[in-house]
């Protein structure tokens, strides 16, 4: 069974998944942050593709996916760094990035190379639904590659409901139709939307992502969903501390 399934399958609740922009701040320390993120408590971990317009993407991971590319990542380099991880760490890791270095490299080739490295998962944001039903759900199925779909305040029912229809391991619910960046609430626009996809009952769990940086956010994430997806707030402590395992333990006490 995949990772992903066997954690939500777990039903533990208030899961907590870090995203880190691979190749920022050090190039060469890829591996080691997916070790003290998993040695700290973390329950799953999204690894960043840099890409030079990551439209979704506020100024924080921006910056750090502009360091990676000036540090030389890429992504052939990036799987050379992950062909052992699985040696060491067992939660489920995801791939995030953009469509164009991902077609690059070849569709099929890429979810390949995911496989070999033990990679669970993969976001697009980028990815249209419908091109990823009719070209690319096979090829990922067929390499046991979950593509994680998101869905924002402004997607439709029947979209949401299409979804989770069509997708497997869990839907990525991001808080609001904005970039990625740290917010100190979620108004109550943002708990109405939450509650509503609560109330729809959907056969998918689903992760709270973009703006989730302390307590009383990440709580509102996990009443509503499994658990929250943080971004910013790390890459930003990561840049400043330089330690991943100093880095992860701030943000622990940020948001417990």
């Amino acid at each position: 069974m995949n990772r992903i399934n066997k954690l939500f399958n777990s039903n533990k609740s208030n899961l907590l998944s870090i995203y880190f922009c691979a190749g920022a701040p050090q190039r060469d320390n890829t591996a080691e942050v997916i070790k003290a993120l998993e040695e700290n408590g973390v329950d799953m971990i999204e690894i960043g593709i840099p890409f030079s317009d990551p439209m979704a993407d506020g100024v924080v991971i921006q910056n750090a996916a502009t360091q990676a590319l000036h540090n030389g990542m890429s992504l052939r380099l990036l799987f050379e760094q992950l062909t052992n991880i699985r040696n060491t760490v067992n939660i489920p890791l995801l791939l995030m990035g953009y469509l164009n270095p991902i077609m690059q490299f070849g569709f099929e080739n890429f979810c390949k190379k995911c496989n070999e490295c033990g990679i669970d998962g993969v976001i697009i944001p980028d990815l249209p639904f419908k091109d990823y039903q009719e070209k690319y759900r096979a090829i990922a199925e067929g390499y046991d590659v979950k593509i994680i779909m998101l869905i924002t305040p402004e997607t439709s029912e029947e979209r949401i409901r299409e979804i989770d229809n069509n997708t497997d391991g869990f839907i990525y619910m991001v808080s609001s139709a904005a970039t990625t960046g740290a917010q100190s609430d979620f108004n109550q626009q943002k708990l109405d939307y939450f509650k509503r996809i609560d109330n729809m009952k959907l056969r998918n769990p689903r992760m709270v992502g973009f703006g989730i940086s302390n307590q009383a956010t990440f709580q509102s994430a996990c009443e509503y969903s499994r658990g929250g997806i943080i971004g910013s707030s790390f890459v930003n402590l990561l840049n400043e501390v330089k330690d991943p395992n100093k880095a992860i333990e701030l943000l622990l006490k940020a948001i417990k």
